[in-house]
């Protein structure tokens, strides 16, 4: 296949605080009252557009999180005030994201987001029980009435929310409810498989067997059958596995990702924030990142035992390194999810194949430039390799 180019967005986690009002059972993180400081976020800011400009990268994304970073909202804004005129001043394209558990966002809030164009990401990992049976309140009281109070209160104000989903074996038999409720909102959503870690090892029923998740994601794609959207699915339905284009990388790990904690220390991923390799006082805290070799690698999928002649390597890429780190003690090899993710490609691809068929013209070759042509049979690939 061939080399990627040089990135064409970096992107910064940025972690606003430390606490959270909510307990979830899966979080990787050990809560603590620490905040990120004002002076060490304007510190983290000047880090990352230094780095994007050694680079040459004409685009940085900031993703604001936690803990729950909607704790400190005043801080948020100020510090993204501050990104938006280092963005300028560098002539540099800035987005941005508020990554937010959503029990409370005041209209307040709510306005303050819309004004500096801050997209929305909300966890619901189902309706009633099955999102409140691993995402409670400290007092372990639910929080999915006051989540949902929340997404309807960002739709009334012209918000969709992005919808990020943990599937962990607490909430299998939920998904298809929940995925009947964000299709009907035609909201945008992830599906991302619960992954065991130091805070959650204790835990045996957020465990899954491969055959249940199975069973469960394909009632899940009969909901979503029944209801398809126009928009199509392949990057949200798999996990870490992204469908619409062939790529070597799962993630921006080692590459074009910096996971930047409350002291400014820099990681590679925010499930392993605690193990910094950088800090954000160095010249170019990416080059770090990228030369480092002690902290989770992000190995392209060719390098991979187990991956290089399989059928799917470039679209699944052989999943998340930490992930298969954890449980081989080793990150050159497949995925500890790869059956799952075999079985399930089919199905995928057959729902893309209908999602094309009902909603698009019918491909047909002409004297287009190559490059369209191009183009429009990546986008018709879904169709010629399940029909």
């Amino acid at each position: 296949m061939q080399k990627n180019t040089l990135p064409e967005q970096l992107t910064a986690w940025i972690h606003i605080t430390n606490d959270c009002n909510l307990r979830c059972d899966y979080c990787y993180l050990d809560k603590t009252r620490e905040d990120l400081p004002e002076d060490v976020g304007r510190r983290a800011i000047d880090a990352v557009f230094r780095s994007a400009l050694k680079h040459h990268i004409r685009s940085v994304k900031l993703k604001y999180a936690g803990g729950e970073a909607s704790l400190h909202m005043k801080a948020l804004t100020t510090l993204h005030d501050y990104a938006t005129r280092m963005a300028q001043e560098h002539d540099i394209k800035l987005e941005a994201v508020l990554l937010t558990n959503g029990v409370v966002l005041s209209q307040r809030t709510i306005n303050n987001l819309k004004e500096r164009h801050i997209a929305v990401s909300i966890s619901l990992d189902g309706l009633g029980l099955y999102n409140d049976s691993q995402r409670s309140f400290i007092n372990g009281h639910g929080s999915s009435y006051y989540v949902l109070r929340t997404i309807n209160r960002l739709l009334t104000n012209g918000v969709k929310p992005h919808i990020s989903i943990t599937v962990s074996q607490r909430n299998l038999d939920g998904l298809p409810e929940l995925l009947n409720y964000v299709l009907e909102h035609e909201l945008t959503f992830s599906l991302n498989y619960y992954r065991e870690n130091e805070c959650s090892a204790h835990i045996d029923d957020l465990r899954f067997a491969d055959a249940q998740i199975i069973a469960a994601m394909r009632s899940v794609f009969k909901v979503i059958e029944d209801n398809l959207p126009r928009r199509s699915l392949l990057s949200c339905l798999l996990d870490k596995a992204r469908l619409h284009a062939p790529h070597t990388h799962t993630c921006g790990v080692g590459k074009n990702y910096l996971v930047i904690d409350q002291r400014g220390g820099v990681a590679k991923c925010q499930a392993d924030i605690r193990h910094t390799v950088a800090t954000i006082d160095l010249a170019d805290p990416l080059q770090a990142i990228r030369d480092d070799r002690t902290g989770v690698q992000g190995l392209p999928v060719d390098q991979k035992e187990g991956c290089q002649t399989c059928t799917w390597r470039y679209w699944c890429t052989g999943g998340c390194p930490l992930l298969t780190y954890k449980v081989t003690g080793r990150y050159d090899v497949q995925s500890p999810n790869c059956s799952i993710y075999k079985a399930l490609f089919p199905d995928v691809l057959q729902l893309e194949a209908q999602r094309l068929l009902r909603y698009e013209a019918p491909l047909a070759f002409s004297e287009e430039p190559a490059v369209e042509q191009e183009e429009a049979c990546e986008a018709n690939m879904a169709v010629s390799m399940v029909l």
